[in-house]
């Protein structure tokens, strides 16, 4: 799988795609483009899931601009990274780290 450091190198040198499934999302969550930008960049992988199809995904949670955690999600193949989404984790669905889901009761 990937480490986080291919994914940013990968981001850095313009090896990245936009889904249209992105473009909706950030729009309609209000999410900036840089705030994903300084997610990826200072972000941790915190979930992996190699059999992902069509391609192998990572989620991400970063920090906005604002310090608002962010998850964003990517699919990686060897040349690019696909941004799939992003969102504000909610606490209904994550622990306070916003790295660990909670267990449902």
């Amino acid at each position: 799988m990937f480490d986080i450091e291919s994914i940013q190198s990968m981001f850095d040198g313009n090896a990245v795609k936009f889904t249209e499934h992105f473009k909706i999302r950030l729009k309609e969550r209000g999410i900036k483009f840089a705030d994903v930008k300084q997610a990826l960049l200072s972000g941790e992988i915190i979930e992996q899931s190699p059999n992902d199809k069509p391609l192998p995904s990572v989620l991400i949670l970063g920090h906005t601009n604002d310090s608002i955690p962010l998850h964003v999600a990517v699919s990686v193949d060897d040349y690019f990274i696909f941004l799939v989404t992003a969102y504000f984790p909610s606490d209904d669905i994550w622990e306070t780290d916003y790295k660990t889901r909670k267990v449902a009761d």
